[in-house]
C-alpha cells in the first residue's frame, strides 16, 4: 500500500497548522487507497544544514540527518501542511527539504496551504525546490484563508468547499504517488 507522509512546516509555538494536519489524517484516514502518517517537522532535530558534504552525495554523517533520511526514504508521496510567512514557506520546511537528496527522489507531493492569503505563495515557491530533487507536485492544493477558514484567525474553521478541495488533491497526490512508484521498484 501507498505510504503518505502529512508533513506538518510549522514548529513556532501556538502554530495553527496542527489542527489543518490533523483534519487532513482525518479525511485521508477514510481512504482505503494509501496510508497517512504524521511527519511533524518539531519532533525532528534537523538544525541548519551541517552535513560536510552535499546532500546529493549521499554521504551523511550525522545521526539527525540518517534518521530524517530513512523517514523520508520510507514514503511514496508527501502532504505539505505549510504556512506561508512573508510571501514563502518556513525556513524549517526548505531547510528538511534540503538535508537529503535522493530519498525524494520520484516521488509525488501535494500541499495543504494556510495564510491571510491562503498561503498560495508559500506553495509557489516550493514548487520549484520540489522540481530539483526529483518530486512531481499535482496542481490541486487546499489554500486555507486566515480570514475564512479560521474563526477569529486561531481556530480552524474550513469552509464546506475546502473538503471536496482536499478530496480532488489526495486522489491526484495517490495517483501520482502510485504511478512514480514503479520508478523505484527494481526491475
Amino acid at each position: 500500500m501507498i505510504k503518505i507522509a502529512v508533513v506538518l512546516a510549522s514548529t513556532r509555538p501556538g502554530r495553527r497548522g496542527e489542527s489543518v494536519a490533523n483534519w487532513v489524517l482525518k479525511h485521508a484516514g477514510r481512504r482505503e487507497d494509501a496510508r497517512f502518517d504524521l511527519v511533524d517537522l518539531a519532533e525532528f532535530d534537523l538544525p541548519d544544514l551541517d552535513e560536510p558534504l552535499p546532500p546529493a552525495t549521499g554521504r551523511y554523517t550525522h545521526d539527525h540527518t540518517n534518521s530524517w533520511a530513512r523517514t523520508i526514504a520510507g514514503y511514496d508521496g508527501f502532504l505539505f501542511v505549510t504556512p506561508e510567512y512573508n510571501h514563502s514557506a518556513p525556513g524549517k520546511l526548505k531547510n528538511a527539504l534540503d538535508r537529503v537528496h535522493a530519498e525524494w527522489n520520484d516521488k509525488a507531493a501535494a500541499f495543504v496551504s494556510y495564510g491571510f492569503d491562503g498561503g498560495v505563495r508559500a506553495v509557489e515557491a516550493l514548487r520549484p525546490v520540489l522540481g530539483a530533487l526529483r518530486i512531481a507536485d499535482v496542481a490541486a492544493q487546499v489554500a486555507l484563508s486566515l480570514h475564512h477558514d479560521f474563526t477569529g484567525f486561531t481556530e480552524f474553521t474550513p469552509a464546506d468547499h475546502q473538503t471536496a478541495a482536499l478530496s480532488t488533491t489526495l486522489d491526484q497526490l495517490v495517483a501520482w504517488s502510485t504511478a512514480l512508484a514503479t520508478l523505484r521498484t527494481p526491475a
